[in-house]
């Protein structure tokens, strides 16, 4: 059987600085993939370039492969057909992602009319409306006309993820999606995340450095240290019993409840 997406030998070079250095892995159908390592591992530059994002200053080479089809070979119109509708992603920080002078209903709306493009405008905010309703944002007929300075950092991450689904895509990528909220309203992010990829049968590929949030989350992970996958497997095992050194000083970095506060945290390396 076919995965839904394999990464073969993906190489991704800025000048003289390689950043992700042969990295090989794959998500099937309705499967979530963790892939955790700290910040410059190479976890966003990889997901940027599944979807052709990182521009003509990076090198990619090797294979990145939907449904058997090569995305690095795709012309760029080829891809803008793909992104959004087949694979969507959830960018880090909303507020940033998000059109500042822009209402949010018209921007979700926005992402479903570039691929129905022959839809109405009364359509297109009837969907909005829906998938607003559908992450939870209260009364979201009236808040359609709001902007993104007026909801709250988890509403918009909820608004985020609700222009990343409003076209079903079979594939989720979530970059690092609630490391800007706090621990709460960051529970219920990962709730509803979990719920939506229950409910539409997504594959998602949830990329953090927080070990226990991919822990929440993924059913295998991948771990990466300075552009290489150094340990991969299912999630259970390498949260508790980890073969790479790499993945052990991660786990040993993260304070718990019985972390000696006396003491400075364990060094990854």
């Amino acid at each position: 059987m076919t995965a839904l997406l394999e990464i073969c030998d993906l190489r991704i070079r800025f000048g003289a600085a390689e950043a992700v250095r042969g990295i090989s892995f794959h998500l099937d159908e309705g499967e979530v993939l963790g892939l955790v390592g700290e910040s410059g591992s190479g976890k966003s530059v990889t997901a940027l370039a599944i979807l052709g994002l990182l521009g003509p200053a990076a090198q990619v080479t090797g294979q990145v492969l939907w449904q058997g089809a090569d995305l690095l070979r795709l012309s760029e119109d080829a891809l803008r057909k793909l992104r959004g509708r087949q694979i969507a992603m959830i960018f880090q920080e909303p507020m940033t992602a998000l059109n500042p002078a822009m209402r949010i209903g018209r921007q979700v709306a926005e992402a479903a009319e570039a691929h129905s493009p022959s839809w109405t405008g009364r359509e297109a905010k009837r969907k909005a409306v829906a998938a607003l309703e559908a992450v939870a944002i209260p009364d979201a007929a009236r808040r359609y006309n709001d902007y993104p300075h007026q909801f709250s950092g988890g509403q918009r991450q909820r608004i985020l993820i609700a222009m990343a689904l409003i076209n079903r895509p079979r594939l989720l990528i979530a970059d690092e999606p609630t490391t800007a909220l706090d621990v709460t309203v960051q529970a219920q992010v990962l709730e509803l995340l979990k719920d939506l990829q229950r409910r539409y049968g997504l594959a998602m590929l949830f990329i953090s450095h927080d070990l226990a949030v991919v822990g929440q989350m993924a059913s295998r992970m991948a771990v990466m240290r300075a552009g290489q996958i150094v340990e991969t497997g299912p999630a259970r095992r390498l949260l508790t019993t980890p073969e790479n050194s790499y993945t052990r000083s991660l786990l040993a970095a993260v304070p718990t409840l019985r972390t000696d506060r006396n003491q400075p945290l364990a060094k990854v390396g």
